[in-house]
């Protein structure tokens, strides 16, 4: 038999492997940043876990990762979807909601204007630092005010 004749199964196997590829790293990505988002913030010694300034940090460092290594384009997806539209979210307040949209913004901007991972890590904990309770400033981050704010952070 000639070689033109034997079918070939290349084609078939090479879009199987890119396939993989991207199940791959569809399922890598969102690891990688949930790990080290998590481990940074574990470590850090901001109050407020859920709500406070250790939320704020949280939510800005996790968007400006993705904006960093992704686009942040993916940070207003994962916004929107995560955030909704402000009308009830697995028990969270629109003002919770609100504030967390506000710091993934901050988070986005943040990350695709840096030129390095250390850089970016540097102005995340800056911003958070120099953010405050109930901000309405595009450009501060915010946190809801201290008798909102619960201990826990995962």
């Amino acid at each position: 038999m000639a070689p033109s004749a034997v079918p070939s199964r290349a084609p078939r196997s090479r879009w199987l492997r890119r396939l993989l590829v991207v199940a791959v790293l569809l399922a890598v990505y969102p690891a990688f940043v949930f790990g080290t988002v998590y481990l940074a913030t574990s470590r850090s010694d901001l109050p407020g876990g859920r709500h406070g300034p250790k939320d704020a940090y949280r939510h800005t460092l996790a968007s400006a990762t993705v904006a960093f290594t992704g686009s942040p384009r993916w940070v207003d997806w994962v916004t929107a979807v995560m955030e909704g539209d402000g009308h009830g979210h697995a028990g969270r307040s629109d003002a919770a909601r609100a504030m967390d949209a506000h710091n993934n913004r901050i988070g986005a901007r943040i990350g695709a204007g840096a030129a390095s991972w250390n850089e970016m890590n540097a102005a995340v904990l800056r911003a958070v630092q120099a953010g405050g309770a109930a901000v309405e400033d595009e450009d501060r981050i915010t946190w809801l005010p201290r008798e909102r704010w619960q201990d826990r952070w995962y």
